[in-house]
Parts: C-alpha cells; structure tokens; sequence
C-alpha cells in the first residue's frame, strides 16, 4: 500500500497569507474635522427651543422610529444623563431635552456608602 502525498488545494490560499482583521487603522476611528455627525444632528434637533418629533429625526438620520427611540434610551439618557421631556400636542409627541441630571444614580450611592464609612 503507497502513501500518497497531499497536494495543497490551489483553490485556498495558505494560512500565513491570510489577512487578519484584528488590526484596524488609526484613521478608521477619528472622525474628519468639521462634519457633523448623526449624534450631533439629533441632539441639536432635541436642544432646539420647540423640540423636535421622532419623524423629524428619522427624516434627518434615516433611521427607524425603534432606533430613535433607541437612541433616547441609551445615548441621551444613560450614557449623556440628560433629562428628556416629552408633551403630546395635537402635531404629535415632541421631545426635547429639557435639563442635565444633577448627579448619576452610582455617584449619589457611593457617596452614602463613603459617608457611612467616615
């Protein structure tokens, strides 16, 4: 019984020329200097004097009524901690941001913990 040699497939290519996609550019993640961002977008839509609807921004961003709304929760609320308000006219609900929140939830339970301590 003869062993027989295997040929490489010359269809693949070998694994030492395989690209790694672990390495990504510096300049991939800045931004370009002076364009304004969807982010930027939104938040002067909500900081203006009248506020703005969910359509209004998802005409502006392109994106769904469930991402805006997304976006609400996770970004201006929880990550920016800004208060957003809400009023329901005969247009439809407006939100706008409506003050900052004095303090996060976690800074004002440290403190009690801190104070208990001392």
């Amino acid at each position: 019984m003869a062993r027989f040699k295997t040929r490489p497939n010359p269809r693949s290519k070998p694994a030492k020329q395989l690209k790694s996609n672990t390495k990504k550019s510096a300049q991939t993640g800045s931004r370009p200097s002076g364009g304004t961002t969807k982010h930027d977008r939104v938040l002067g839509l909500l900081q203006a004097k009248g506020g703005t609807t969910i359509a209004a921004i998802s005409k502006v961003t392109g994106w769904q009524p469930h991402s805006v709304r997304g976006f609400f929760a996770g970004v201006v609320k929880k990550k920016l901690g800004l208060t957003l308000a809400s009023e329901k006219t005969k247009s439809g609900r407006i939100y706008r941001i409506a003050r900052a929140r004095t303090s996060a939830p976690f800074a004002s339970a440290l403190g009690t913990a801190e104070q208990a301590d001392v």
